[in-house]
């Protein structure tokens, strides 16, 4: 085998050498990276959390084999449509796994079969469920951070917003519990339903996304009563001085959710007295190929912000 070798031209042993070498290293990434994608973590599936229209709500619990103590709910919603139980890969967290966050996966009867109102009322049901199970999940209770993108964006600030502790009268313990969460990691969100500005859902009178008349309900197209309804679907308006520190990826060239709809957010946050943080993709459509490479800045920004006293930054 060594004599046929040496057959070769010196050039082109090189040439082989070089593509040998690209081939193995290739398939090294490439190993790499499944690996990377997919963390040893033990599922509990289906979780019953509530019920929305006779059906149950549910969540996925993912925890990472090194748990550190602490979690984050991924808000699993895409134009206001959940997946269902087991759905959630754990490779779509997996740099938060990685870091020891045990993720609960919440997820609610998509739209229009429940309007985005009552969405965002399971979502602080979701919340109040995982603290109320925190010591089972061993999770602190106190420190719980959200993540999401598009609509999951925006559900994650209608709780950075509007969440809150539940009526202390209230029959079933889990509803008493507060739906407050203490960081905000999220992509792209929608945060003024009345004021869409460039977006291609902008249906120009001032109504609801034009693809989502049905998500908010039969009154929608009523304009006074829809005035109500996306102000109060709205982050924007429910900011206050208990805002947590909040982390927003957006594309500059996003046509549905417009970057302005973070910036605009921002703004009226520092009105408060605080400081949200926008990082902006370049040429950044509606979702990018490198977002996995983004929920590890993620990861980052939950361990400073969940985990500040024990491990300052």
């Amino acid at each position: 085998m060594k004599r046929v070798w040496l057959w070769f031209p010196g050039w082109l042993r090189i040439v082989l050498l070089s593509i040998v070498s690209i081939v193995v290293l290739l398939m090294g990434i490439a190993g790499t990276g499944w690996w990377y994608l997919h963390p040893n973590v033990t599922r509990t599936d289906g979780v019953v959390y509530g019920q929305r229209h006779d059906k149950p709500l549910t969540l996925d619990v993912i925890r990472p084999a090194k748990p550190n103590g602490f979690g984050v709910a991924l808000m699993v919603s895409g134009g206001w449509k959940s997946a269902r139980a087991g759905e959630s890969p754990a490779w779509l967290m997996s740099p938060v796994l990685r870091r020891g966050y045990t993720v609960f996966a919440i997820c609610h009867i998509s739209q229009p079969d429940a309007t985005v109102m009552e969405i965002i009322e399971d979502m602080n049901r979701g919340l109040r469920f995982v603290r109320y199970h925190a010591k089972k999940y061993g999770i602190d209770p106190n420190q719980i951070g959200v993540t999401g993108g598009s609509a999951g964006g925006h559900l994650s600030l209608m709780l950075a917003t509007r969440g809150g502790p539940g009526p202390l009268d209230a029959p079933d313990p889990v509803d008493r519990e507060s739906s407050e969460v203490q960081s905000v990691a999220i992509f792209y969100p929608v945060t003024d339903l009345l004021n869409l500005g460039e977006s291609t859902e902008n249906p120009g009178d001032g109504g609801p996304p034009m693809s989502y008349v049905k998500a908010f309900g039969p009154d929608s197209t009523n304009m006074p009563i829809w005035k109500v309804i996306g102000r109060e679907s709205s982050p924007i308006y429910h900011i206050t001085t208990n805002l947590p520190p909040t982390l927003i990826y957006h594309g500059d060239a996003d046509t549905l959710t417009p970057l302005t709809q973070s910036e605009k957010f921002r703004d009226r946050a520092a009105e408060f007295g605080h400081e949200v943080n926008i990082v902006i993709h370049p040429r950044g459509k509606h979702g990018w190929l490198t977002m996995i490479l983004d929920i590890g800045k993620f990861a980052n920004w939950f361990d400073r912000h969940l985990q500040s006293e024990n491990h300052p930054q």
